[in-house]
């Protein structure tokens, strides 16, 4: 395991963004304002359920690149809200860099409670796996901020909700997560103790209770400064991989706040901290191990 703090924000960029990141729906709408439409193609809506929640928009590099590595992304909301069109800036800066980027909507609180989220965190990794990867051998990764690095990381360490969808779990590359709430108990407030509950179901909720070995290389990024999930859950969550015998990189951004992680993959926002670049070089890394693997793996021809 490996912690490499790193610099502070400029304070002037800080100061211009806060209230942009305080803003929520009208913070991301100025990100994807201000976010390129170029280095993707989109292709939206595609069903990967049933139910209407249950679709995904793909973003495929332009120029196009063979074997792309696929990073599928949650995005956050508190279990409660967002949509899949609010994340363009994610798409953008990953594809841009030569990834297929998927980003899936998922059902929402209270129409759904745990685990119906993860269920279909699941089914759209099935879809990606069955439709993306299958064949072409590409590396997956699963990625995702706040309560979607929650759904990715319970995907990556809970292995029954990957195979009860179908999808094999060892096909995994890698995950990143993205200031993820892992090791919350006890349950802080009255609507998470409805969302998780009853409460015999509460450890379930928890990332850092199924870490067993055998997972995939992780990427665990945090703000030092973060008040809505605490970094705590990044530490322990490092701690208990590394102890199972599993690669995991850890790096705390001192200064940084919640949102403003996420933020910093923006264009407008680079500025905040090297989150991107701490991405695409974990991706290609884990993507280039994988493929070494697979080729010492495969029968000698002849």
């Amino acid at each position: 395991m490996s912690a490499r703090p790193a610099s502070g924000r400029p304070q002037l960029l800080a100061l211009l963004l806060t209230p942009l990141l305080l803003g929520g729906c009208s913070g991301l709408a100025l990100l994807d304002a201000l976010t390129p439409n170029t280095g993707y193609r989109l292709e939206s809506a595609i069903t990967y359920g049933a139910h209407p929640r249950q679709r995904l928009d793909l973003y495929r590099p332009e120029p196009p690149v063979a074997r792309a590595p696929v990073v599928v992304f949650f995005y956050g909301g508190n279990w409660r809200q967002g949509e899949r069109g609010q994340y363009r800036f994610v798409g953008q800066a990953l594809s841009s860099r030569g990834m297929l980027v998927v980003i899936p909507d998922y059902r929402l609180y209270p129409q759904a409670g745990f685990p119906i989220f993860v269920e279909d965190g699941a089914q759209a990794v099935a879809w990606v796996l069955a439709n993306l990867a299958e064949g072409t051998s590409a590396p997956v990764f699963l990625m995702g901020h706040s309560a979607g690095a929650h759904i990715a990381a319970l995907l990556a360490t809970d292995r029954h909700y990957l195979r009860d969808a179908g999808a094999d779990p060892g096909q995994l590359a890698g995950f990143v997560g993205l200031a993820g709430p892992y090791d919350f108990l006890p349950l802080s407030s009255d609507y998470l103790r409805t969302l998780f509950g009853p409460p015999e179901r509460y450890p379930l909720s928890q990332p850092v209770r199924f870490v067993a070995g055998g997972e995939p290389p992780a990427l665990l990024l945090h703000g030092g400064d973060d008040t809505t999930v605490r970094p705590r859950n990044s530490l322990s969550l490092a701690e208990r991989w590394a102890a199972a015998g599993g690669q995991v990189e850890l790096q705390l951004y001192p200064d940084l706040g919640h949102a403003a992680l996420l933020a910093a993959l923006a264009p407008v926002a680079r500025g905040l901290a090297p989150t991107l670049e701490a991405i695409v070089d974990f991706v290609r890394r884990r993507g280039a191990a994988t493929e070494g693997a697979r080729r010492r793996a495969a029968p000698a021809p002849g």
